[in-house]
């Protein structure tokens, strides 16, 4: 909400729409450091969630990946999904850099997701990221789209 303030952007759906964006961002990073959080004393996963689909916290703390933390990391990682996809409205509304930056994030957040669902949902065993090279395909691809998007 501050940078979109600071940016001149004042409105109620703007900022309906960076809350989906920003919940997405901060629920990607929960599922790309499940373990790393763990490993901290800290479980973001929803305690009814992990009920609802039969995985315990002895299971996390053991790192056993099954069918059940599988079920469970793809709910979580849809969830996410959709929230992405409700706030990438946001882009389409601003100018500038501030576009930008935002449809990087948004996207950015969504390639995360898409490397938890290619280790199929195997978030424990290695920590899902972005190559250098994927980074910068985002990027230009990116900038490239916008640009072409907003061309007279």
């Amino acid at each position: 909400h501050l940078v979109l303030y600071v940016s001149g952007y004042r409105d109620e759906h703007r900022q309906t729409l960076s809350d989906y964006t920003c919940t997405a961002l901060q629920l990607a990073n929960f599922w790309q450091d499940v373990s790393r959080d763990f490993a901290m004393g800290r479980i973001y996963i929803p305690l009814e969630d992990m009920t609802r689909f039969g995985y315990t916290e002895d299971e996390l703390g053991r790192r056993v990946v099954n069918n059940a933390f599988r079920a469970l990391m793809k709910f979580e990682t849809e969830r996410a999904r959709e929230l992405f996809h409700k706030g990438l409205a946001l882009v389409d509304t601003l100018e500038g850099q501030l576009k930008v930056d935002v449809a990087l994030f948004s996207l950015g957040g969504i390639k995360v997701l898409d490397a938890i669902e290619r280790q199929r949902y195997d978030v424990l065993s290695r920590r899902p990221t972005l190559s250098r090279a994927a980074k910068v395909r985002l990027m230009l691809g990116t900038m490239l789209r916008l640009r072409l998007l907003t061309r007279p």
